[in-house]
Order: C-alpha cells, then sequence, then structure tokens
C-alpha cells in the first residue's frame, strides 16, 4: 500500500456510505493521531486500540446525529507523491470553517486551527467535513 493515510479516510467514508457504527483500520501513530484529532473536532464518537494475531487495529466508532453521519468526508491534500506544505498564516479553511484541515507539524499532528494559533506551519494531511 502506498498512502496508507489516504486508504483510512477512504475506509471511514465507505463506512459512512455504508451507514456502519464501527470501522477497523490497521494501527500506526501517525493514523492514531489523525482518529484522535477526528475525535477531539467531534466527527468520531471514540477510538479503541486492539491486538489481534499480531496486529494492532485502530477501531472507530462513528457517530450520529438524527441519523445522518456527523463525518462528511475527507480529501487527502498531501501525498506520498506531492507534498503540500503551508505557513501558519496561509492553513486553508475548509467548508468555510465547518471542517478542519489536519497539520503536521514540528509538534506534532494538529488541526488547522490549533496549528494557527500556535503560528505553526506544516505539511497539509487533509481536509475532513
Amino acid at each position: 500500500m502506498t498512502d496508507p493515510i489516504a486508504d483510512m479516510l477512504t475506509r471511514l467514508r465507505n463506512a459512512v456510505t455504508a451507514r456502519h457504527t464501527k470501522v477497523r483500520i490497521p494501527h500506526s501513530k501517525t493514523k492514531a493521531r489523525i482518529a484522535a484529532l477526528l475525535a477531539e473536532e467531534g466527527f468520531v464518537a471514540s477510538i479503541e486500540t486492539t491486538h489481534e494475531a499480531h496486529r494492532a487495529w485502530l477501531d472507530v466508532t462513528l457517530r450520529y446525529q438524527n441519523g445522518k453521519p456527523v463525518f462528511g468526508g475527507a480529501k487527502r491534500v498531501s501525498r506520498p507523491g506531492l507534498r503540500i506544505h503551508t505557513r501558519a498564516r496561509e492553513i486553508p479553511r475548509v467548508m468555510g470553517g465547518i471542517g478542519t484541515a489536519v497539520i503536521s507539524t514540528s509538534q506534532g499532528i494538529m488541526s488547522g486551527r490549533e496549528a494557527a494559533k500556535r503560528r505553526l506551519g506544516g505539511e497539509v494531511i487533509c481536509f475532513v467535513w
């Protein structure tokens, strides 16, 4: 697999489309931090790490309000073949402020709002709305 983060976002999108309550994603530190950020921002309900057959998994519980998914979608921005970086002043707004940009900074992975508040630029991993 050349882009595990894109695979994670695709699994989340597919699970929401199929109206699943949980989705299982292969574990990595980066994906765990992105999933934790999605939980902090309120896009998913909870994250749980499980170990099974010499493999770690992230079990993400999706969040629904009145039968509609809170996680509307995601778009991979920086990818293995084309890295996209931004300065703190130029962090893009997602869906007019409804969504969030996921930024990888020198101080870790954080939301676009948090990176702008701390005046940190970095790699734009994805947009989530």
